[in-house]
């Protein structure tokens, strides 16, 4: 991956392979890695995007590209930027402030 990767675009990225009920295949994928370590090392952390709505709250409704989704905070990995396999967008803010409250709730300390 030449250009440099930001935080909250949008990724068609190489899942594959996975186990269990990992999300599989390519996909579309958002980057929640933040910007200074995308610019340091050799992986990113990314939240996959699907298209099956689930009402867990961790799944974040989105719609990109025309399609509706939802960002899937439950299934956040590493994986290295060599499986980006190219850019597709953004997030709109709206939708990045969102998965960015609840990945704050997530890895809040406490209950």
């Amino acid at each position: 991956m030449v250009t440099p990767v930001r935080r909250y675009e949008v990724y068609l990225v190489n899942l594959d392979p996975t186990q269990g009920s990992e999300i599989q295949m390519t996909r579309p994928c958002v980057v929640v890695s933040p910007d200074e370590m995308n610019r340091h090392i050799r992986t990113v952390i990314i939240a996959p995007m699907t298209s099956a709505r689930r009402a867990f709250p961790t799944r974040i409704d989105i719609s990109f590209e025309q399609k509706q989704g939802q960002v899937v905070l439950d299934q956040i990995r590493t994986v290295a930027k060599s499986r980006l396999v190219g850019p597709l967008g953004a997030l709109p803010e709206a939708g990045a402030r969102q998965v960015a409250g609840i990945l704050q709730e997530m890895f809040a300390y406490g209950d």
